[in-house]
């Protein structure tokens, strides 16, 4: 029998309910106002007392909107060592070899950088090495393997913010156990190695690391060095280089870094985005600062306590207190906020592919 007909009018009231619930639900970062990050007590961020003009800066981070259109899968994140407050990153595949410097207190593009002699395959990662060099991660394989060998791009961070055409030293990357997808590109501001972490839906992802120094000649392998638990998205070390944060879609690790190796420590926040891909630390390394993918994304900042700061980091008088709360969220501790924001998303999914399938049917209607 054909179904009975549903009024026109009604069909469009209820499809555009739909779009704008299932909006609602697929942006909630872009909702959220751009304040101070907030301490635990829910106050806002305060600089210690005598605390360098860039300690200052960092403790205070906020939360700022990339405004610029061209950066529409905003995949990698990186704080400048050269320009306080100003954030790079790039696009995923398809843009071309770019990377914008943002600055973080107003959200638009300060400076394009254009990489000579490049054509990008997929962009996913970038970070900042002790020399003050930029190294962009061109690692991503959403085939799972079909690529033999992948690549990394290294510049120097530009002293002064304008548009400016560089060429960048190649380096061809493989991995000790064959191919693989990933993410997470990291380099460590002490010793100048490379790691990289490598995404897996199911089953462990992995840390691989470069040789001790990276050849533009030959091929660099990377060796799987220890196990990474998480759909990892990105990746980035402390300043001080004594914490390595992973991230995935709705939550993080965070690990010690020693003798070359992680130790998980604990599970920071992290806030529900729209496609979560990117993370950095802030310059003094009390807070993460975590962005997403898609036009207008917002970067969000996320405050550390406890062992989740790194050993350098400036200590605050409320620190001791927070510790507590830091400790809880270790594996299998806390994790309230891991659990909300796991809950919180795949509701979301589930409710977003509910929209689509429902919406779908209804138009379909005559």
């Amino acid at each position: 029998m054909r179904p009975r007909s549903f009024p026109a009018a009604a069909r469009a009231a209820l499809a555009a309910t739909a779009l704008t619930v299932l909006s609602a639900l697929v942006t909630p970062a872009v909702l959220l106002p751009a304040g101070p990050a907030l301490a635990d007590d829910g106050a806002a961020a305060r600089p210690a007392a005598g605390a360098s003009p860039s300690a200052s800066s960092a403790a205070s981070a906020r939360a700022f909107t990339i405004e610029d259109p061209r950066i529409k899968e905003s995949s990698g994140l990186a704080a400048s060592r050269t320009h306080p407050g100003v954030y790079w990153t790039h696009n995923d595949s398809g843009d071309g070899a770019y990377v914008y410097a943002v600055d973080g207190r107003t959200g638009r593009t300060v400076a394009t950088v254009t990489l000579a002699g490049v054509e990008p395959r997929d962009v996913e990662a970038i970070s900042i090495g002790p020399d003050g060099d930029i190294y962009l991660g061109d690692i991503g394989d959403n085939f799972g393997g079909r690529w033999p060998e992948v690549w990394i791009y290294r510049f120097p961070e530009p002293k002064t913010l304008e548009d400016t055409t560089l060429t960048p030293t190649r380096y061809t990357v493989r991995y000790d156990d064959g191919p693989r997808d990933a993410e997470s590109l990291m380099v460590h501001p002490k010793t100048g190695r490379v790691y990289i972490v490598s995404k897996k839906r199911s089953g462990k992802g992995a840390l691989y690391e470069a040789p001790e120094r990276l050849s533009a000649s030959g091929v660099n392998v990377f060796r799987r060095t220890a196990d990474i638990d998480l759909w990892a998205t990105d990746g980035a070390f402390s300043p001080d280089g004594t914490r390595l944060v992973v991230r995935g879609y709705f939550d993080a690790r965070e690990y010690r870094w020693q003798d070359g190796r992680p130790q998980e420590i604990g599970r920071p926040d992290v806030p529900l985005q729209r496609q979560g891909e990117s993370v950095t630390f802030t310059a003094d390394g009390r807070t993460l600062m975590y962005g997403s993918e898609g036009k207008g994304s917002t970067v969000q900042p996320v405050a550390l306590d406890g062992d989740l700061l790194p050993d350098s980091a400036p200590k605050r008088p409320d620190d001791a207190k927070n510790g507590d709360g830091a400790a809880d969220r270790r594996s299998g501790g806390n994790s309230g906020a891991d659990n909300r924001n796991l809950l919180v998303g795949a509701g979301a999914l589930a409710v977003v592919a509910g929209l689509a399938v429902g919406l779908r049917r209804l138009l379909r209607r005559r």
